[in-house]
């Protein structure tokens, strides 16, 4: 078993191994090339009888493991939306994990509870929200919006929910047809019934239409159902489409519905004030989130939430039995409160170094140098005579497919899957698909904390070259 003298010689080693590591990103294959079952067939069925030393549990490390992972901090990957770290959050992260604590209420650290409040001040201002809502760190957005539904369930219902359970009551939750699955499963955890998911159509940017939107919720209301939620994007997954938020926020106030905001990843580009008007009417909605572990070079997980009515989040989640009683409570926020899990991490910590680190003058200029590489990316592809864009870029997102002339709509999807599945087989790359309105598109992110102008140039050659010899 280790000592601490040993501890602080193998941890030297790792902190040697992790940057070499990271120096070393782009030699990797981005995305795995594991078969199924290949690592969990390299690990024998029982634990060791007796201790190994770190130079063996390492070297198998590097031979099984190593090569089973997919390797997010590239800057050769495109795909899905990043999971983003940095230098600075690497090192919170040690601390956290060296501290161990479990920072549930104010006295179980209080410098947990309190940086917690200020990061989220930080970032509230920074944003330009609302000045008198409030903000916790939730683990993912799932949660934060599961929190959302939930607050605007027992709110809608006089918080007899959580006290009778559902009876007798159709509550009606709103979303467009391109919401994150998320939505389905919140609406499913909080007892609603996933029929009662209502949605929305979208318009030709993909963004729900607010009409649609404010005809449900009429005919809901003339059948005696009760509209609950509304869940507005601002940026889906699929196309990274914004949902109107000033119009649904409107729809929202005049019908007393709870109106929840899932700016997951493309709530960062809020820092920027040029994406400032895509707030109007913010201060109508209820709900807000975003996660810094997308875009804002944060470790996962670190998930911003914020709410105008902290006393409806914590009357719905607050649970007091004796042993968690204190003298502080009242005077501070017991973040145990404000949403699913009791035990909470010190994610406050990463928070602050990657902002002090960092400071608000590179993340800004990182944030716009991570768009500009995705509208100089849509202009090669609307130059290109064999590619085009399927939807206007949104943020840092392009969403295009190959499309030489004299080819059906099935034959193209053929050949974009093919050329997705070489582009990432090559491990030079890796890249996603979605379908926007029935159409096969890739998707490309231009968002890894370290990406230079040079990977996305090397990129668009490889999707080049591997499209030609294809066709």
């Amino acid at each position: 078993m280790m000592d601490l003298e040993e501890f602080r010689r193998e941890a030297h080693k790792m902190v040697d191994f992790m940057a070499d590591y990271l120096a070393s990103l782009e030699e990797y294959p981005v995305k795995s090339r594991n078969s199924p079952g290949e690592v969990y067939d390299s690990v024998p069925n029982v634990p060791p009888p007796s201790g190994e030393g770190m130079d063996v549990i390492m070297a198998d490390f590097n031979k099984n493991i190593l090569p089973g992972m997919t390797h997010w901090q590239s800057p050769n990957f495109y795909a899905y939306f990043p999971a983003n770290s940095s230098y600075p959050s690497l090192l919170a992260e040690m601390l956290t994990a060296t501290m161990g604590a479990q920072c549930m209420i104010w006295d179980t650290s209080p410098a947990a509870a309190e940086l917690e409040e200020k990061m989220m001040d930080w970032l509230k201002n920074a944003m330009r929200l609302p000045e008198s809502w409030q903000g916790v760190i939730q683990d993912t957005a799932s949660t934060a919006t599961l929190c959302a539904i939930l607050t605007a369930r027992e709110v809608k219902t006089d918080f007899t929910i959580n006290k009778e359970g559902v009876s007798g009551k159709t509550l009606r939750v709103y979303c467009s047809t391109e919401t994150h699955s998320s939505i389905e499963k919140a609406v499913k955890i909080a007892g609603l019934g996933s029929r009662n998911l209502v949605k929305i159509p979208v318009d030709e940017n993909n963004a729900m239409i607010p009409a649609e939107l404010e005809k449900s919720i009429i005919a809901d209301k003339a059948k005696g159902f009760i509209p609950c939620c509304v869940v507005g994007a601002l940026g889906t997954t699929g196309t990274c489409a914004v949902d109107p938020v000033k119009e649904i926020s409107g729809i929202c106030k005049e019908h007393d519905v709870w109106f929840h905001i899932d700016a997951a990843y493309a709530g960062s580009a809020l820092l920027l004030p040029e994406y400032s008007s895509l707030l109007e009417g913010i201060e109508d909605a209820d709900s807000f989130v975003f996660n810094p572990h997308k875009w804002l070079f944060t470790n996962f997980d670190c998930t911003a939430y914020y709410v105008k009515d902290a006393d409806a989040l914590i009357k719905t989640f607050s649970i007091l039995p004796e042993y968690l009683k204190t003298d502080s409570r009242g005077q501070v926020n017991d973040y145990r409160d404000w949403g699913v899990p009791l035990g909470r991490r010190f994610r406050a910590l990463k928070l602050w170094f990657v902002l002090r680190n960092f400071g608000m003058e590179e993340i800004l200029r990182r944030l716009r140098f991570h768009i500009s590489l995705a509208e100089d990316l849509e202009k090669n592809i609307n130059d290109h005579p064999d590619f085009e864009m399927v939807t206007p870029r949104n943020f840092n997102l392009v969403c295009f497919r190959f499309a030489p002339k004299g080819k059906t709509e099935e034959e193209l999807e053929a050949l974009n899957k093919a050329l997705l599945k070489q582009l990432n087989d090559s491990g030079k790359v890796f890249l996603t698909h979605t379908k926007v309105k029935g159409t096969y598109v890739i998707r490309m992110v231009t968002g890894q904390t370290y990406l230079e102008q040079r990977h996305v140039e090397a990129a668009w050659e490889l999707i080049k070259s591997t499209a030609s010899g294809l066709s």
